[in-house]
This record gives structure tokens, C-alpha cells and sequence, in this order.
């Protein structure tokens, strides 16, 4: 079952996004550990909760003077497809996927190098697959006056924060560009990690 109507239109003011995954060694540089299952400085960093995303980018911020913050569910869509309206972001052919994502099929039940699939046509890797990446959004099962600006949605069940991109244990419907899940501020799972975006006002 998946929760992604009714679509709707955005407008998303201009923004940063990360080009991959958040790295092991890039959260131990800034939060001097490593909560990881898998080990590897090129991983992504798993087993974090929301909450402690929230850490992450705050500290970061707090060392480069820059404002760094999850994106929200619509900036991490329209990232993730690129220009795109197809399935995936490079069409609608799942069995282009191994080329552009680690998934079920082929990541052999862990995760993997960020960057070592092809980028989408935004130059941006690991969109789909590797892990879930955690977004600012509170949970709602539909879009229902969602936010047309591309802000997070603060209402709904906010113990529940929204997740894109499907990841190494996933199947390939939960990897398409729409695909949509969450789990729980305090959780962490060995497959949800995260991107981190950037207001451009900065």
C-alpha cells in the first residue's frame, strides 16, 4: 500500500542538497562516534535516529556557520527525480535499477560505498537504495493540504517522520521516485540513514 496522493504542485525555493549520503567518517568527524552496523568510512551512517539527524545538522551548522537541516519530503522528491516524472528517475525500466541503486537484488545484505552507483541527471547519488533517508516531515498518510512552498509538513503524527528512497533490503517499488515510508523519531534501524540540505540564503 502506498500513501502518495492526491499529487500535487510545489514550488520549492532554491536549495542545497548533498550529493551523497552522509559518510561514517563524516559523522564521526563532527559527532565523535560511530552507531553504524556495518563499519566503513565510505558507508553511509546507519542506526541513527531522527533526533539524532537533528544533532548531526545542527552541530555541522554550528561549525561552518552555514544552516544545514534535513530536507524536507519535497525537496528530497524533487532531488530524487531530477527533471524526471517517470517511475525512476532515469524512466520507468526496473531493470535499469542495479546500474543507479544498491537494493535487495543486488547489495547482498548491507549497504555500500556512497557514490559507487551511477548519478541521476542532478549529478546526485544514492537517491535510491543504499539506505532510507530521513526528511523534516511529520507523517501523514496522504498529501492532503500539504504545504505547496516545499516547507515540511509540521502537522500529523510527528513521532513519525517521513522516509524516501528505499534501501538495500527494499524491493524495487519502494525505490520509485514517489515511494514513500516512516518510522519513528527514536528509531534506528541499520537501513535508515541520511542527506542533509541547505537553505541558499546562507
Amino acid at each position: 500500500e502506498f500513501e502518495e496522493q492526491p499529487q500535487h504542485a510545489v514550488r520549492i525555493p532554491a536549495f542545497a542538497i548533498g550529493t551523497h549520503e552522509i559518510t561514517q567518517a563524516e559523522w564521526v568527524a563532527i559527532m565523535g562516534e560511530n552507531p553504524s552496523g556495518t563499519r566503513g568510512d565510505r558507508l553511509p551512517v546507519e542506526n541513527v535516529s531522527w533526533e539524532e539527524a537533528q544533532e548531526f545538522a545542527r552541530r555541522l551548522s554550528q561549525r561552518t556557520g552555514k544552516t544545514y537541516r534535513l530536507p524536507t519530503e519535497a525537496e528530497w522528491e524533487y532531488a530524487a527525480r531530477a527533471g524526471s516524472t517517470q517511475t525512476f528517475p532515469f524512466g520507468d525500466d526496473p531493470a535499469r535499477l542495479p546500474q543507479h541503486a544498491w537494493f535487495r537484488d543486488n547489495a547482498e545484505g548491507h549497504s555500500h560505498p556512497v557514490g559507487s552507483r551511477e548519478p541521476n541527471a542532478f549529478g546526485l547519488h544514492d537517491m535510491l537504495g543504499n539506505v532510507w533517508e530521513r526528511t523534516e516531515d511529520c507523517w501523514r498518510p496522504h498529501y492532503e493540504d500539504a504545504p505547496v512552498d516545499g516547507s515540511a509538513r509540521i502537522d500529523g503524527d510527528c513521532d513519525l517522520r517521513v522516509v524516501r528512497g528505499g534501501s538495500w533490503v527494499n524491493l524495487p517499488q519502494f525505490l520509485r521516485s514517489a515511494a514513500r515510508f516512516r518510522y519513528s523519531t527514536t528509531s534506528r534501524y541499520e537501513f535508515v540513514g541520511l542527506r542533509i540540505a541547505r537553505d541558499l540564503k546562507d
